[in-house]
This record gives structure tokens, C-alpha cells and sequence, in this order.
């Protein structure tokens, strides 16, 4: 098993969001980055565990855990001419981009913020933490992710 740390901005998609779905399943879609890409394509595969991060808000940070239920498989809203993801490059012989399908595990018991988070010299080396680091999703060493766990 992996993990990962996803980030979403919470007035796109929060994890609340995520508890609601139909199923409580959702594609992790739009992202737009290959190295971010690669990651959905080839590593991140069914039943690893990922942090839900919310970005770009009031306070950054951790909110809750979900399990990857179904790994990588070609971005069908890529394909979307009127959609925001639209790539007109793509198409379903050479999708380009790639997606999978997310179920929440949990939400942890209050958020751990991003500040906080800077603070533990333990997490030296955390991607997240890392200058200039703007991937929407990375990866977690299992020690980062224990360590996490017990600061809920």
C-alpha cells in the first residue's frame, strides 16, 4: 500500500462533498499537470490511502482520509468540449490525462493545518512542505503518515 496527499480548493470540491456523492464514490478529475499525471497513470492503485487536503481557503490543511477504489484510467472530461478540463489534444485513442476514483475512509476529528504541519521538525522532507512544492497530488512516506495520524 501507498499513500498519497490530494488536494482539492473546498469551494470546488471539499471533503464534505465527498460524503455526499451517490455511493460516497467520486473521480478525482482535472488535474492537468504530467507529473501529477504520471502519478494518476502509473503508481496510485486500488486501495491505497490518501490525506484530503483542502487548498487555497481560510486554512489550508488536512480534513480526512480516503481510499483509492478504482486506480488510474483515462480523463473522460478532457474530452468535454464545453467542460472546464477540456484538452482539445485529447482524444480516446491518446487520452493524455488520467484520473481515479475516490471513497472517504474518514474525516479526521478537526483539521490539521498546514502551519501546524510546518512546525514538526519530523516532517522535514514532507513534499507538501517542500519550497516551491504546487502538485496537486504527492506522495507520503509511511512515517509522514503515521506521524500525521497522531497529531489528530
Amino acid at each position: 500500500m501507498q499513500y498519497w496527499l490530494m488536494k482539492s480548493e473546498p469551494s470546488e470540491f471539499s471533503y464534505d462533498d465527498l460524503l455526499a456523492r451517490s455511493g460516497q464514490t467520486e473521480h478525482w478529475d482535472g488535474v492537468r499537470n504530467y507529473q501529477a499525471r504520471n502519478m494518476l497513470r502509473d503508481q496510485i492503485q486500488q486501495d491505497d490511502l490518501a490525506f484530503f487536503y483542502h487548498s487555497n481557503c481560510a486554512e489550508p490543511g488536512i480534513v480526512g482520509i480516503m481510499r483509492i477504489s478504482r486506480a488510474g484510467y483515462p480523463d473522460h472530461t478532457a474530452l468535454d468540449p464545453l467542460g472546464k478540463h477540456s484538452d482539445p489534444a485529447c482524444t480516446p485513442a491518446n487520452p493524455r490525462w488520467y484520473m481515479v476514483d475516490v471513497q472517504p475512509v474518514r474525516k479526521l476529528k478537526r483539521t490539521i493545518s498546514l502551519a501546524e504541519l510546518k512546525n514538526h521538525p519530523e516532517l522535514t522532507g514532507f513534499a507538501l512542505l517542500q519550497r516551491g512544492s504546487r502538485l496537486s497530488i504527492l506522495p507520503v512516506l509511511p512515517e509522514q503518515w503515521n506521524f500525521i495520524l497522531a497529531l489528530e
